[in-house]
């Protein structure tokens, strides 16, 4: 009986661990279609994850340039692509073209040019990125890009042009500056980034965001072709060549830096400016 019962328990036994192996086999299988799956997911719906434009109807948007007292902008074919605001006092000390984030829509960003006229003359201009506040057009990189570039095109070569990105905006705006190095006197960066594949693979950080990814926003490639003045504000990285300085705000949230203190705008184009200055008198100055 004992002979029976040992052969029997041996023969579970073997059972058990083919059963085991098969179970494994499965588990692997199920996780990496998983894996898969999720794979083809996010790299189908990566600019759903990107972009998050407002939804704001026209009546909305309209009242609420007319409070803060912007005018439509509009490029040669008279459709409208954002807002403007020009400086009451002339002449004007330069232009302000603001490159928002992904989230909302231009006249967001208002408060950015309240700070900015505060401080001194300048004529401000808010991009509506294509897709964004009623604009027609798809949600991409390359959209983005082209409407930036038209844009700069539409400012007053007469007068110096300065570029204000914050967060999404802060690759828009080093592309311009990267693109044309000549036409940018200067450039703030609000809570940037060195590309956007960086930002993918830390959030995403079991997934091949480079290879996912469409939208990269190589900002840290297109600062390498311009050598003006690059204000960074939570900046951790900069590959630019020209005179820099970077502002860490102690405590603050990549959203909290949103709101900048109107110290930080007095004290960012005072640095802009002198740093043109010395650029022009060609003297090597770097800031630290």
């Amino acid at each position: 009986m004992n002979l029976v019962s040992r052969n029997l328990a041996g023969r579970l036994s073997l059972v058990a661990v083919g059963m085991t192996k098969r179970a494994r086999i499965m588990m692997v299988a199920v996780i990496a279609g998983v894996y898969v799956a999720t794979c083809i997911g996010l790299t189908l719906s990566q600019r759903a994850l990107i972009y998050h434009p407002c939804h704001e109807s026209a009546a909305v948007r309209e009242a609420k340039a007319r409070a803060h007292q912007f005018e439509p902008w509009y490029n040669a074919t008279g459709e409208q692509i954002g807002w403007n605001r020009r400086s009451k006092t002339q002449p004007t000390a330069g232009q302000m073209l603001i490159l928002h984030g992904n989230t909302g829509c231009a006249l967001d960003w208002a408060h950015f040019a309240d700070a900015l006229q505060t401080i001194a003359a300048y004529d401000v201009f808010l991009l509506e990125y294509p897709g964004y506040g009623g604009r027609r057009g798809s949600l991409s990189q390359d959209r983005i890009f082209h409407a930036a570039t038209e844009s700069l095109a539409l400012l007053d070569r007469e007068q110096k042009v300065y570029l204000v990105g914050e967060s999404l905006g802060t690759g828009v705006a080093a592309f311009l500056a990267g693109s044309f190095p000549k036409t940018v006197s200067g450039v703030l960066l609000i809570a940037p980034y060195n590309n956007m594949t960086a930002v993918a693979q830390y959030h995403l950080r079991i997934f091949p965001a480079g290879w996912m990814l469409r939208d990269k926003f190589q900002s840290d490639q297109y600062l390498q072709s311009y050598s003006g003045p690059v204000g960074f504000l939570l900046g951790l990285y900069d590959p630019s060549h020209g005179p820099k300085k970077l502002w860490i705000e102690p405590g603050a949230t990549h959203d909290a830096v949103h709101q900048p203190k109107l110290a930080w705008w007095t004290e960012a184009l005072e640095f802009l400016n002198s740093a043109w200055s010395y650029r022009s008198s060609t003297l090597s100055v770097r800031y630290d």
